[in-house]
């Protein structure tokens, strides 16, 4: 099979595409065939080296769709993500991996593989971060930190579903409209620094919530935004930076504002309604916003894509 492999931090040119053996799947794991793999930071992350409990050499990737054998009957279509996956034991980087099986959700789907490709990893982090962490109400005012991530466009689909008005910001005025197309119903250029334009938008009083997706680069500025009883949930690091170099949390955190994050695991994972939101995909309720597609061999131009940011939506690679 053919199989990326990583020996060492780099950037993207250290991904090494390579003929590697069928896995062979252990007592209570499943054997997947692999036909759509999305794209995650947290694998750019590794991939620099940033995540030091990953030793090396390691096939990446934390979320897989297609179809296994062992637990599950041969043929059937499922999509796993997360649980040590391309960390302790090799993940998605391949046309094979074996997985545990109660990491494993199956599905019943007509689509395609590059748009369900997207779907897991990306509809998990999103609804994990509205429903668990941010506990997302109708009446909440939601501000997407991020708008024009792949889960800030999947995050602003679940929030108005449910009723809530969503802000979204961009660093760009030029994605205002795309942002409005999607259903955002206010859009801020992102400065870096917003929570007066926040406070002027919604009167002075602040959202409810916030999912912050850019990260620790804005999660200051995000604190100020929020309404008293309001949550800032940290999610994402769009902004490539992994840690505060200094956090007062006296100072940064307004009185009555809670701040919470979301990194998802295989529980979270199970307990994320895959298969109800996949209909509503089919259903044309929801919207997968796939960026670009490429081949298993076109490995390292997809994570250039990916570090630069110019998807528009998520990375998908079919194999």
């Amino acid at each position: 099979m053919k199989a990326v492999v990583i020996y060492e931090a780099g950037g993207p040119e250290v991904l090494k595409v390579e003929e590697r053996p069928i896995p062979k799947p252990k007592p209570g794991w499943v054997l997947i065939r692999i036909k759509a793999f999305g794209l995650n930071r947290s694998e750019l992350f590794t991939r620099r080296g940033n995540s030091p409990n990953v030793k090396f050499p390691r096939i990446l990737g934390i979320e897989v769709e297609d179809a296994p054998s062992g637990e599950f009957e041969k043929g059937t279509v499922v999509a796993t993500a997360m649980g040590d996956m391309g960390r302790a034991f090799d993940g998605g980087y391949a046309e094979y991996t074996t997985v545990p099986a109660k990491q494993v959700q199956p599905l019943r789907t007509t689509l395609p593989w590059a748009t369900l490709g997207a779907c897991a990893e990306m509809f998990q982090t999103a609804y994990g971060s509205l429903f668990r962490a941010l506990d997302l109400q109708k009446s909440d005012t939601l501000l997407v930190r991020g708008g024009t991530t792949s889960i800030g466009l999947a995050a602003t689909g679940l929030a108005k579903n449910l009723g809530c008005k969503v802000i979204a910001t961009s660093r760009s005025a030029g994605k205002k409209d795309f942002l409005l197309s999607k259903g955002v119903d206010e859009v801020m250029v992102d400065s870096g620094s917003i929570a007066k334009d926040v406070k002027q938008l919604t009167n002075g009083a602040g959202v409810n919530k916030v999912l912050e997706l850019v990260g620790t680069t804005s999660l200051l500025d995000s604190l100020q935004c929020v309404a008293p009883g309001g949550i800032v949930c940290m999610t994402g690091i769009v902004g490539n930076s992994w840690a505060l170099p200094e956090f007062s949390p006296m100072e940064a955190i307004p009185t009555g504002v809670k701040l919470t994050a979301y990194s998802g695991g295989p529980e979270d994972f199970m307990n994320t309604p895959l298969q109800q939101l996949v209909e509503q995909i089919e259903a044309g309720k929801l919207e997968v916003h796939v960026g670009k597609t490429f081949g298993i061999d076109e490995i390292v131009e997809a994570h250039t894509v990916m570090e630069a940011n110019k998807a528009g939506g998520k990375v998908v690679v079919l194999t």
